[in-house]
């Protein structure tokens, strides 16, 4: 059902003070709360809720507020659902007019609203936090005019895939689906599957390779016995139960097949959308996860466009889309774009817009002097991962992944935000002399000047 409307608050409570009379005005996270337009959210996600069936939803301001605390600051819904209870600036920032004690919802409500509104939905949040610092010309338009471009990997929350340790998560997935549906099996391996595994990372942890080898085609073979035994016994289920098993199934045989050289292999159990891909660097030669194609303002540093690009494609395959993510968020088509040379070829060029490869020679002053700029998409990565939650994605399939980047994306937006929250207190004083200047020209026009001239003392 659609969210319950703000009470409006006209007059205070005898026993509680307000929030924005408690509060200092100065901190960058209650300056932000007043820049962010948040009655754009209520007109976006209103089609997201039923007119008339169920209870009213929580407010939209309080979900969307939790996400931009729970990025901003890197915490996981658990956490950022337990500060709120405690931080009366998240309070604020969430819309709450008096300190309250208690928690605003369960943290499954986040994980259920992120699947009602999607990633389509969830990229207005990345989209808001541009228009405001547009709004408080932080980010000025030809900033948008030349962009660097990279791409990252945002792994996914799994362990490192060694075969042995896939075969044992597999194994115990099976059996605890059929214990869940009641099916008997000759022999489940709880014991000897363990004891097999810890053999196994013994023997290779003192590099006595064909022990190690021995363990893990054990441990193959116990896969295998389960994996025969619940195919026997698949007929005898229905429904929605058949098909849920038949997928882990079908997800349990690919794994016990797959060999070394085959492609389009399965890395995790839980998380089939997990790919390897290998970016060349030395400390970590391979990451599971996906890939993510970043866009940044060349001058100052703002995300302009952050999204998932799953199937492990081609950099230069990303470039287009990403720019054309950028110019739905900004509406500006951006004119230059520089890249790395992961980026070569010219037919994943678009024609509009002059891209700048590293390592280009002949070119003007100007040209080379915005060209080394491009190596400064390098730290904003750094920091997307390190302080907002790109580095290690927790949220489930592919549309967990996008989800995942592009609010990584909103949380350094905000955090250049309120570290530039001065300026953002310049826009609050224009927004109420703009309004003082109203109400001396009404005044004016319904009382006569010298009405106005005492509004203006007064002022």
């Amino acid at each position: 059902m659609q969210p319950a409307q703000p009470a409006v608050v006209d007059q205070g409570d005898l026993f509680r003070s307000r929030l924005d009379q408690m509060l200092n005005e100065e901190h960058p996270l209650f300056k932000l709360s007043e820049a962010i337009d948040w009655p754009i959210f209520e007109k976006e996600f209103a089609p997201f809720y039923c007119a008339d069936n169920g209870r009213p939803a929580l407010p939209i301001r309080l979900m969307v507020g939790l996400h931009y605390l729970k990025y901003l600051f890197n915490v996981s819904d658990e956490t950022v659902v337990a500060t709120w209870v405690e931080n009366p600036y998240w309070q604020y920032f969430c819309g709450e007019h008096y300190f309250a004690h208690r928690p605003p919802c369960d943290p499954t409500v986040l994980v259920k609203w992120r699947h009602r509104v999607g990633a389509s939905g969830l990229e207005k949040l990345l989209q808001e936090t541009l228009e405001t610092a547009k709004r408080a010309k932080i980010l000025k338009p030809q900033e948008l005019k030349q962009v660097n471009v990279d791409t990252t990997v945002q792994e996914k929350a799994t362990a490192f895939p060694t075969d042995a340790r896939l075969y044992q998560k597999a194994r115990k997935a099976l059996v605890r689906a059929a214990k869940a549906e009641g099916l008997r099996l000759r022999q489940s391996y709880e014991r000897l599957g363990r004891y097999a595994l810890q053999q196994q990372g013994r023997y290779s942890a003192a590099r006595q390779g064909r022990r190690a080898k021995r363990e893990t085609k054990r441990l193959r073979t116990y896969l295998g016995c389960v994996i025969r035994d619940l195919r026997r016994q698949l007929p005898q289920l229905e429904g929605k139960a058949q098909k849920e098993l038949e997928t882990l199934l079908s997800r349990a045989e690919k794994i016990h097949a797959q060999q070394r050289t085959d492609g389009n292999k399965v890395y995790s159990m839980h998380a089939p959308e997990v790919e390897c891909i290998a970016k060349g660097k030395t400390h970590k030669k391979y990451e599971f996860g996906v890939k993510v194609q970043v866009v940044t303002t060349s001058t100052h540093g703002w995300i302009v466009a952050m999204d998932a690009a799953p199937g492990n494609p081609y950099d230069g395959e990303t470039l287009i889309p990403s720019l054309e993510q950028m110019q739905r968020l900004t509406g500006v088509r951006p004119e230059l774009a520089c890249v790395d040379r992961g980026y070569k070829g010219g037919k994943h060029h678009p024609p509009d817009v002059q891209v700048l490869i590293s390592g280009r020679r002949g070119l003007s002053p100007t040209l080379k002097r915005r060209l080394r700029r491009r190596s400064a998409i390098e730290p904003i990565i750094g920091h997307a991962k390190a302080d907002h939650g790109l580095d290690r994605n927790h949220l489930a399939g592919q549309v967990g992944d996008r989800i995942n980047a592009m609010l990584s994306a909103c949380g350094f937006n905000l955090r250049k935000l309120m570290n530039n929250s001065h300026k953002l207190k310049k826009l609050w004083r224009l927004l109420l002399k703009l309004l003082s200047s109203a109400l001396i020209y009404v005044r004016r026009m319904m009382y006569g000047t010298q009405s106005s001239i005492e509004i203006q003392r007064v002022a």
